[in-house]
């Protein structure tokens, strides 16, 4: 067998990360990132504030999140080319910068997402009742064993942070996000945070929406707030707290379609009307009625064929504003579970449950940043890889952000500077990769 010689090359340059570059063409053609972070923190630092926050996203989009991997890029021309730096700063200039400014950068990381969506016109798939679904639910993030502020005891009984995401559309890209102390009930400030979420939303899609949401957000107010807005639509899951199961099955049995799916089990479907009186802010007082569709199941038999001495009434139920038949609510709102994916993407494929801050409004800002490297991934896995041939061997409606980047951020080249130009070259062997990647090249950098 014969062996290779190792050597390092000081007149060629390779790069094993060439998606880079699309993510630089995103962040500088799409988002004016670099001229809303110079307005809302004034600086005359040699290293630009865009520079530090594009230098960190570029590192979000190798799924690395911790601030010392900074450094494996400080002296690569590749990386800092790609995302039109001037510097590429240190880790200690990263981490001080986004410490010290975190407040004044968030809200322009956190607007560049929409203004990013905005400008790519990026598909937006509804679904057979014609909706764009919008699906909100809340995760815990695992930072156990650290001093980290605002980290606390989360519903999934470990330390660490809860993050409240919006996704929009069957693609599922990000319209907005807030970081929770671990502890904190997600339906608090709620009624801020969808009133924010859909003013965002009208900003690139005039379609009907329909808002899906767990039992978490079960409030009255969440329900007066939807009135409110025009062509939506909602399913929010309902928590019975304290309830006579044996009531609601009885009345099921009365006022429902009952069926029978196996011996020993009986399924009521049924819908129920709920008056509630609100007084407006002008003081006037008015009657609004909701509609909740309930499933009660009684089982006599359990599913592995023993009989129960007492029967087992299960109670679920879903307010909608929907005007479809208790089963077809059901399944929409079964669909909703899809947003578990997501939550997995963002934790795991681009690293980002183990926040790298002790500081929580730093680490805000990298959940903000997350998601603008999240909606760009997405993209160019819609874009270059769903219908690509010869990459992916299988069709799909979406990619998962593991996917892309081991695809599309993780593809080596080599970049040659010839005069004032710069060519990217791609192995002869990866014709279906170096083709997929012309297109979603071409697309961001002309389009």
């Amino acid at each position: 067998m014969k062996r290779f010689v190792i050597e390092q090359s000081d007149e060629e340059f390779y790069t094993s990360h060439s998606g880079i570059s699309l993510v630089g063409l995103a962040l500088n053609r799409f988002t004016a990132i670099p001229s809303d972070l110079a307005k809302a923190a004034p600086s005359d630092d040699v290293i630009s504030h865009a520079d530090v926050m594009k230098s960190y996203c570029g590192l979000l989009a190798q799924a690395k999140s911790d601030f010392a991997a900074i450094e494996h890029n400080r002296t690569d021309d590749f990386f800092r080319e790609s995302l039109a730096n001037k510097h590429v700063p240190s880790e200690a200039t990263m981490r001080q910068r986004m410490d010290d400014r975190a407040e004044a950068f968030l809200p322009v990381i956190s607007w560049a997402s929409i203004e990013l969506l905005h400008k790519l016109e990026v598909p937006l798939t509804p679904i057979d009742t014609g909706h764009i679904t919008v699906d909100i639910d809340s995760f815990a993030m695992d930072n156990s064993d650290s001093k980290k502020e605002n980290v606390s005891r989360t519903y999934r009984q470990f330390d660490g942070y809860l993050f409240l995401p919006a996704y929009i559309g069957s693609e599922g890209w990000i319209v907005n996000g807030h970081l929770l102390p671990g502890s904190q009930h997600p339906q608090k400030e709620f009624t801020s945070f969808l009133r924010e979420t859909h003013a965002r939303i009208r900003q690139f899609c005039d379609k009907k929406l329909l808002y899906r949401m767990d039992s978490a957000h079960d409030s009255l107010d969440n329900r007066i707030e939807f009135e409110r807005y025009g062509k939506t639509d909602y399913i929010t899951k309902w928590n019975p707290r304290k309830q006579n199961d044996l009531y609601w099955w009885r009345l099921g049995v009365e006022t429902g379609v009952v069926t029978q799916p196996r011996l020993g089990k009986q399924v009521a479907l049924f819908s129920v009307k709920e008056k509630e009186t609100i007084t407006d802010e002008n003081g006037t007082k008015r009657t609004l009625s909701f509609r909740r569709v309930m499933r009660v199941t009684e089982r006599t038999i359990d599913k592995k064929g023993q009989p129960l001495l007492i029967p087992e009434i299960e109670l679920e139920g879903w307010w909608t504003s929907l005007k479809h038949d208790e089963q077809k609510v059901i399944d929409l709102y079964k669909a909703h579970g899809l947003s578990e994916q997501y939550h997995a993407e963002i934790k795991t494929d681009m690293d980002l449950e183990r926040l790298p801050s002790g500081k929580f409004a730093t680490n805000q800002l990298v959940m903000a940043c997350g998601a603008l490297v999240y909606n760009i991934l997405r993209f160019v896995g819609q874009i270059s890889l769903v219908s690509s041939k010869g990459i992916i061997r299988h069709e799909a409606k979406r990619r998962r952000i593991k996917t892309v980047i081991q695809e599309m951020i993780y593809f080596a080249g080599r970049m040659i500077a010839t005069g004032r130009r710069l060519k990217l070259r791609f192995s002869r062997h990866a014709t279906a990769h170096a083709g997929a990647f012309a297109g979603i090249y071409h697309r961001l950098a002309f389009g």
